[in-house]
This record gives C-alpha cells, sequence and structure tokens, in this order.
C-alpha cells in the first residue's frame, strides 16, 4: 500500500511575513505543479499588489519545496516579471532539492538570485 499525503488547500501560502526594510518572505508549498500553480500566482500577486507601495525585496521560500515543476519556473518568472518598479526578487531553495536543480537546468538562476538559505537571502 503506497502512502498518500493530501494537503489542505494547495494553492495556500505556507508562511506570509514582512520583514524591516520592506521585505517580504512568501514560503511556498511542498509542491508547485499544474494543479495549483495558477492559484498559487494568484495569491502571490495579491500579496504584491497589497505591498507595491513598500515593496524592495521579494523572498520566495522553497525551502519545504519538495516538488517542483516547469509550472513552479513560470510562477518564479511571472513573478520577477511582476515585481513593483525597483524591487526585487530573490529565491531560497535546498541547495539538494528538486527546486533548485530544476531551477539551475532551465536556467532561471541566471537572472533570479537563488540562495541556500534565507539567512543568505536577507543579507544586503
Amino acid at each position: 500500500m503506497s502512502t498518500v499525503t493530501f494537503f489542505p488547500n494547495p494553492c495556500e501560502l505556507r508562511d506570509l511575513r514582512d520583514l524591516p526594510g520592506c521585505t517580504t518572505i512568501l514560503a511556498l508549498p511542498p509542491e508547485i505543479d499544474v494543479s495549483n500553480a495558477e492559484g498559487l500566482l494568484d495569491r502571490v500577486l495579491s500579496a504584491l499588489d497589497t505591498r507595491a507601495d513598500r515593496l524592495r525585496t521579494l523572498v520566495l521560500d522553497l525551502t519545504a519545496t519538495h516538488f517542483m515543476d516547469s509550472q513552479g519556473v513560470r510562477l518564479v518568472g511571472e513573478v520577477g516579471h511582476r515585481l513593483p518598479p525597483g524591487a526585487r526578487l530573490r529565491v531560497v531553495a535546498r541547495p539538494d532539492g528538486v527546486p533548485t536543480r530544476v531551477l539551475e537546468l532551465t536556467g532561471v538562476r541566471r537572472d533570479v538570485p537563488v540562495y541556500d538559505n534565507l539567512s543568505e537571502a536577507l543579507e544586503d
């Protein structure tokens, strides 16, 4: 018998934190794929809209994300294009995790800084 894990709402952000210095951290769910990417994008863009006048840095936290396909790449790219003027995007992902590998293979790491941990991503 195989074990299946069900998440209450796969389109929910795990955590949203506003830090001093106009930084917002959005923790993404354990899986990002075609089943939830559009809903996640809507939630991330909504968070951007409510902070547009004060956002300087947006950190997408993928440290708990254990699966991500091309839809996750599309989400990261779309968020990067929709940032308010002057804001920057940073991604945190475990160095040995699937998201890091997917971002490397697709070339996203050339355009978006990917950090191994949250403290590195928050350094200026």
